[in-house]
């Protein structure tokens, strides 16, 4: 496909990729944001496009990519993780539900025994509460996926035991 045709085919997809956009977005203003974004990746990675390849299920996946990535990426940005324990107490007792002084009491109990894990063990468990998912803690704390689900498992086994004993 020469540069003229790939062009020219990318053209003739705008108005469908505004319409997946939107159902993509549900917002009218970021509609533009995502079509432009996605004819940049679109016209920087022309060469990888293979030339029997259905060029229209491409352009759409890039653009799905692309939302998943910006969704994900202001996901993290909006998650805010603070390892002091006032944070945790607040953050806790915000989203417990009940006010009462036996909530209260469980969610100090619960954050001194997490306190009281072992590093490998408290820092992916903490991460993991505060909203990241598996794949973010493994890449933050650069460990592999199944020991960052491992370590999670072992916290929280180790926390049922303590709290149940």
């Amino acid at each position: 496909m020469t540069d003229f045709e790939f062009h020219h085919q990318l053209l003739k997809l705008e108005s469908s990729l505004k319409k997946f956009a939107y159902r993509l977005t549900l917002k009218k203003s970021d509609v533009g944001d995502l079509v432009q974004e996605t004819f940049l990746k679109v016209l920087m990675n022309q060469e990888k496009f293979v030339k029997n390849e259905n060029f229209k299920a491409w352009t759409f996946t890039i653009m799905r990519n692309t939302f998943i990535n910006n969704y994900r990426r202001s996901m993290r940005e909006n998650t805010h993780y603070e390892q002091s324990k006032e944070s945790f107490y607040y953050w806790q007792t915000n989203h417990t539900g009940s006010d009462n002084p036996h909530s209260s009491y469980a969610a100090l109990e619960i954050t001194r025994h997490i306190e009281q894990l072992r590093d490998t063990l408290r820092t992916p468990f903490k991460m993991y509460i505060h909203g990241y998912r598996y794949r973010e803690i493994a890449d933050e704390l650069n460990l592999n996926l199944g020991c960052v689900k491992r370590r999670i498992y072992c916290a929280r086994k180790h926390l049922m035991d303590q709290l149940n004993g």
